[in-house]
């Protein structure tokens, strides 16, 4: 049985209102249609599964997460920490991101990180509490708002596909930088998780590298 590529409908609407006041996007928009749909889990177990996702291919990481599953059934704080070291290699996690994991875990039992609080927090607030946790920076954070806190207005500026797309989509010289990327992307609010879920999806659609 295949996997169906079903077009996100709830992206349509931002998409159309930033075609009408980007010209660039508009074409491309045109060419490539609608992203597919895409969601990710919120909580502990989202978290992990972003850490792992961290300089993998999208391949590599549901790999990883299924090897991982395999070994603990369900991915919880208590589940991680009583995973040994042999377990967490045989599910393919390198030694930083076994670290990463397990603090997390840490983080959470002992109360420091309230992932059940996030969604009543700011985007901005959501940022300054997860990035305490080792291991997880902006880049996480902002993939865990738009995808998992379903945020309307995030760019992942750090994300080396999204400034490559970016540089493809502005006919720019070389890769925007984050800082650059947050500046092109201005005139997209309040819809940049719109923008940033069609970058993704015109640099697979343009075979872009």
């Amino acid at each position: 049985m295949s996997d169906k590529i079903i077009p996100d409908e709830a992206l349509r609407a931002p998409l159309e209102a930033l075609s009408k006041q980007d010209p660039d996007l508009a074409k491309a928009y045109l060419e490539c249609g609608l992203p597919p749909t895409r969601s990710q889990d919120a909580g502990f177990n989202g978290l992990v599964g972003m850490i792992i996702s961290q300089q993998v291919s999208v391949q590599s990481a549901k790999a990883i997460l299924g090897r991982l599953l395999g070994q603990v059934g369900e991915i919880t704080p208590e589940n991680i920490l009583a995973l040994d070291d042999d377990g967490m290699k045989a599910a393919g996690l390198s030694r930083p991101k076994q670290r990463y994991t397990r603090g997390l875990a840490e983080d959470v039992l002992a109360g420091r990180l309230k992932l059940e609080r996030l969604s009543d927090m700011s985007d901005d607030d959501v940022v300054d509490h997860l990035i305490q946790a080792k291991g997880i920076g902006r880049w996480t954070c902002e993939v865990y708002l738009l995808f998992a806190l379903k945020r309307t207005d995030i760019m992942p500026a750090a994300d080396l596909a999204l400034q490559e797309a970016m540089k493809h989509l502005k006919n720019l010289k070389s890769r925007p930088s984050p800082k650059e990327m947050y500046e092109l992307s201005e005139g997209w609010r309040p819809y940049r998780s719109a923008g940033a879920r069609f970058l993704w999806h015109y640099y697979r659609h343009a075979g872009i590298a």
